[in-house]
């Protein structure tokens, strides 16, 4: 039998919140400049949970004006830390695949991370 600590729903509104604001602080800022019509810069910064992962993706707008959302960062909760709230950071690749570049961070670092690591933020 393995003992495993999901996320309640209070839980995942206090990181979404927590994650809502670091979106607005520091990567908008970073990275959203006010030129909607530049095909290589994003439009717009979003996140929302989907299960017990909370992902990071960024809106953009193509060159025939469709937009389309793209991820670029997520973090999946690890459910057998039982201690306090863990997560693996995942890096969203070219190939539609995701790959953990860090294993059973808390949020403050994962965010301290996505802030850091270039690949862990959209394209731009």
């Amino acid at each position: 039998m393995v003992w495993v600590k999901k996320l309640s729903a209070d839980e995942k509104l206090a990181i979404a919140a927590d994650c809502e604001r670091f979106i607005a602080d520091v990567l908008k800022p970073r990275l959203i400049h006010g030129q909607p019509n530049r095909l290589d810069h994003p439009l717009d910064i979003f996140g929302k949970w989907r299960g017990s992962k909370y992902g990071f993706s960024a809106r953009y707008r193509s060159d025939d004006g469709e937009e389309f959302n793209a991820p670029f960062a997520r973090l999946d909760h690890v459910e057998e830390h039982l201690a306090e709230t863990r997560f693996d950071l995942m890096w969203h690749r070219h190939t539609g695949t995701w790959w953990r570049l860090h294993s059973t961070v808390t949020l403050d670092e994962a965010l301290r991370l996505i802030s850091a690591d270039s690949r862990l933020q959209p394209p731009l």
